[in-house]
């Protein structure tokens, strides 16, 4: 599918709203071209991004006291699994639904949208929390990531996949494209002491698994990192759009310049986090914004990239989610993205 967003701006996720429908509002009104469903952490803990796409894994354990999530792995796992795989190879996507109890807000969109179709919507967003995040974010009963236990790892990476097709078909009733991106913040910490032990090759085939689990849906794939990453990993595992922090990492894009080169000419695209999901915003107008954008399009473009090409193939969003900020500063960076968007299009 070819994409060409030339600046339409969309959102990562998070929202601290606690009322679903306020979000939707906030979203129609800023961002109705590539709008989102809301995910809502501050409603109840489900909703965190590592908890949110957890139901109908196995040997779950969900702390209400502690509001957390583990997995309990020192008991007989082996009917749970089978279940888990059973379902899986029977392509049982119900099987891996998300309930209205872990997001409010899928189900607020899916109604409004139903309802009251959006008259300027061009694609629609989901997003599901990659598996390297949830491996290495997500621990057993003895606090180790489950990541590094060999059969939760690809439990994790495969009911990914599952979410991922799940999410794409509850919003195929728009009968417009889709666009999926997995939000990978961990990737941030690639290379670090602190997973040294986890290869490039296994990031790389654990993204493909579910990048590919996102085109079997005829959607395009993005993943999304806050933080400075290895960016050609995400080139490498086959992936549509790289969603980056444009505001405090312009120039990290750039470390790549053949590649990136190549991957946008390939029909890539990059999603400028332009717009700081923090007190920064305070000092920031639109014009400031694109301005900062600008820039870092000129610093890709010296890179011998041709300029027409990055601007077409421009994505802007938030730096990240919102859903750690106040209701009142969230809103205000959507209504900037908003604005910026038009300047820029205009």
């Amino acid at each position: 599918m070819e994409f060409n967003p030339k600046c339409l701006a969309t959102a990562i996720g998070s929202m601290p709203q606690e009322d679903p429908e306020q979000a939707c509002d906030v979203i129609l009104n800023s961002i109705p071209e590539i709008p989102i469903w809301p995910q809502l952490p501050n409603t109840n803990f489900r909703e965190e991004m590592e908890i949110q796409y957890s139901e109908g894994f196995p040997c779950v354990e969900l702390d209400e006291a502690k509001q957390r999530m583990f997995f309990k792995t020192g008991v007989d796992i082996t009917s749970d699994f089978e279940k888990f795989y059973e379902n899986y190879l029977a392509d049982n996507l119900g099987y891996f639904k998300i309930t209205p109890e872990y997001s409010r807000g899928i189900y607020a969109m899916e109604q409004r949208l139903r309802e009251n179709p959006s008259p300027n919507l061009q694609y629609f967003k989901s997003h599901v929390t990659g598996p390297m995040t949830v491996g290495l974010g997500r621990v057993d009963e003895n606090k180790r990531a489950i990541y590094y236990n060999d059969m939760f790892r690809d439990l994790i990476v495969k009911g990914t996949e599952m979410k991922v097709r799940w999410v794409l078909n509850k919003f195929k009733f728009l009968g417009c494209p889709q666009i999926l991106f997995l939000d990978e913040p961990i990737l941030s910490a690639f290379g670090s002491s602190t997973y040294v032990s986890v290869q490039r090759p296994e990031v790389v085939e654990h993204l493909q698994e579910c990048i590919a689990a996102v085109h079997k849906e005829g959607a395009l794939a993005g993943v999304h990192c806050c933080g400075n990453t290895e960016w050609t990993i995400l080139i490498d595992a086959g992936v549509d759009i790289i969603s980056f922090d444009a505001y405090d990492y312009a120039e990290s894009i750039a470390y790549y310049p053949d590649q990136i080169k190549t991957y946008l000419e390939k029909g890539g695209v990059l999603a400028w986090g332009i717009v700081p999901t923090s007190e920064k915003i305070n000092q920031e107008t639109p014009d400031s914004l694109v301005a900062k954008l600008k820039a870092g399009v000129d610093h890709l473009a010296s890179k011998g990239i041709n300029k027409e090409l990055i601007w077409e193939k421009c994505l802007i969003t938030p730096s990240c989610g919102t859903g750690s900020l106040s209701v009142e500063l969230s809103e205000k960076i959507f209504v900037k993205l908003s604005q910026a968007s038009h300047i820029l299009r205009a």
